[in-house]
């Protein structure tokens, strides 16, 4: 799998010890690109070095692509890396999703869950790791550092954001026009007849979706770059977006929330016994604010679905119900999975207008 990461990069070092727990060395919005793959249980990393693609290397791409490109211009490996990815989940018939972690999660952590996500919901995941785990602290010391790392990292997931929506732009303009020509050929008095076609090309064509899970503290590094970007992370990318058991206060939350842009569903998950969010609050006591993904009042995001997983059978004080509570849950299993797949992911739940949350049945 593709992480990208502004960790401390320590080039001396093999496997996961190369990652820091500190903003990398040439400033927190500097990028580097891992290609990472397992072998027993030994990860092996291979960062990607930031060198210009060779001219031929690009022509090839813009051909197989259409991408509206110059060959004679710079461009770099992660434009390899993008094709690469739409090429391998059109032939698997996967779905893309972005996943962000949260408070105390080194590389391994990481790693893990995204290992876990791909097996579980038959996703391709592309990981943003940002130099959590408290620069080596423990208990509250450990989670004031990792909120000031995720402060300092709100530069770097806008940029890589907008890396990620300008290659999707690339990589599926061209193809959209060829089927639109199609459509308008076939069905030229017709807008109707052209429009139903039209979507059915693209569904044939483009099967795979882009999705996004914003986990844990995740959660308030999104919420720190919308209130301080100019919001070029903030385009039209992503068919679902996920907050789960999000780490960030509560109050107020539809003023960031319902920023955000997406084409089918925002989803949020609440458990009242999340283990890791009742820590979270009892660490700064009267300071901390309720949790997003630990509040069932108030849920008054006009463009959120809200999800109760707090009495389903078999979460109980989970902090991550995508992990393992979902392997002993089919209905959790099958909210995800829609969720990661671009799905309308509230289906098979129930809705309780009481509250303005949905809830397994």
């Amino acid at each position: 799998m593709y992480v990208v990461t502004n960790r401390w990069v320590h080039e001396g070092e093999t496997g996961l010890a190369q990652f820091g727990d500190k903003p990398n060395q040439g400033g927190s919005n500097n990028l580097r690109l891992a290609n990472i793959t397992r072998d027993g249980d030994a990860w092996q990393v291979d960062f990607i070095p930031d060198e210009p693609l060779p001219q031929e290397e690009v022509k090839a791409l813009i051909q197989e692509f259409g991408l509206p490109l110059k060959p004679d211009d710079t461009f770099y490996p992660s434009l390899r890396v993008a094709c690469e990815i739409a090429r391998r989940v059109r032939r698997e018939k996967r779905h893309v999703l972005f996943f962000v972690h949260g408070y105390n999660n080194d590389m391994h952590d990481l790693l893990s869950s995204a290992q876990a996500l791909e097996s579980r919901y038959g996703v391709e995941v592309v990981a943003f790791s940002w130099p959590a785990n408290g620069g080596g602290l423990h208990g509250r010391l450990s989670y004031k550092s990792d909120k000031r790392d995720a402060r300092a990292s709100t530069g770097a997931l806008e940029r890589v954001l907008k890396f990620m929506h300008q290659y999707l732009q690339w990589i599926t303009n061209a193809r959209r026009e060829r089927l639109l020509a199609r459509a308008n050929q076939e069905h030229k008095s017709n807008p109707e007849a052209r429009d139903e076609l039209y979507a059915r090309l693209l569904r044939e064509d483009c099967p795979f979706t882009v999705n996004a899970m914003y986990h844990s503290m995740g959660n308030y590094l999104l919420k720190q770059m919308l209130k301080s970007s100019a919001n070029e992370g903030n385009a039209l990318l992503f068919d679902n977006i996920t907050l789960c058991q999000a780490d960030t206060n509560h109050l107020d939350h539809p003023l960031w929330v319902d920023r955000l842009r997406f084409r089918k569903r925002l989803l949020i998950t609440i458990n009242e016994n999340d283990y890791a969010l009742g820590l979270s609050r009892a660490k700064l006591g009267s300071e901390q604010l309720a949790r997003l993904g630990h509040y069932l009042q108030d849920l008054t995001s006009r463009h959120a679905y809200y999800v109760n997983l707090t009495d389903t059978p078999r979460v109980r004080n989970s902090h991550s119900p995508f992990g393992e509570p979902a392997e002993k849950n089919e209905k959790v299993a099958a909210f995800f999975q829609a969720a990661f797949r671009g799905g309308s992911a509230e289906r098979g739940l129930k809705y309780h207008p009481e509250g303005n949350w949905y809830a397994p049945k």
